[in-house]
């Protein structure tokens, strides 16, 4: 075989295999877009729960957190 003859034969081995792997990724992102819109279609969704941390403080419950903090900071300060 001749050089010209083996780099042709390269470039269509090279352009093959590029065209499976690109055939294959198509592929891939269509399967996981239709996955998306079944799921979308079928599944409910469920609202997520509201966190505790989010709920409003009372005063009371406040003004004793506000005092521990304080307390806490003082203790700090005076042991550095």
């Amino acid at each position: 075989m001749t050089d010209s003859t083996l780099l042709l034969e390269s470039v269509m081995l090279m352009l093959i295999g590029m065209g499976i792997v690109f055939s294959f990724l198509l592929l891939l992102v269509g399967i996981v877009r239709l996955m998306s819109v079944l799921l979308q279609r079928f599944v409910p969704v469920i609202p997520a729960p509201q966190s505790p941390a989010s709920a409003p403080l009372t005063s009371a419950i406040a003004d004793d957190l506000i005092a521990v903090i304080a307390a806490a900071i003082a203790r700090y300060r005076s042991r550095h």
